[in-house]
């Protein structure tokens, strides 16, 4: 495996509050740089503050709507 051009460890910053961490098994909350940053993030996601873009999930009325049109295109037997 090749070694960095500099011996510097991997940092990145916490994705609560910016602040470097190192990338190692030293930083036991990582990529967060404390408990409280992991958590606070956690909450975001059950709050659903933080949100994956995409198509929003069919509803029962799309579904119904979907399946009628379905019976209609059917061929006889």
């Amino acid at each position: 495996m090749p070694t960095p051009a500099n011996d510097a460890p991997l940092e990145v910053d916490c994705p609560q509050c910016s602040k470097r961490v190192p990338w190692g098994p030293e930083s036991a909350y990582r990529p967060f740089c404390s408990k409280r940053c992991q958590l606070l993030d956690l909450g975001a996601w059950a709050e659903e503050s933080h949100r994956i873009s995409g198509e929003s999930a069919m509803d029962e009325a799309d579904i119904e709507t979907l399946l009628a049109q379905a019976d209609k295109d059917a061929p006889l037997s």
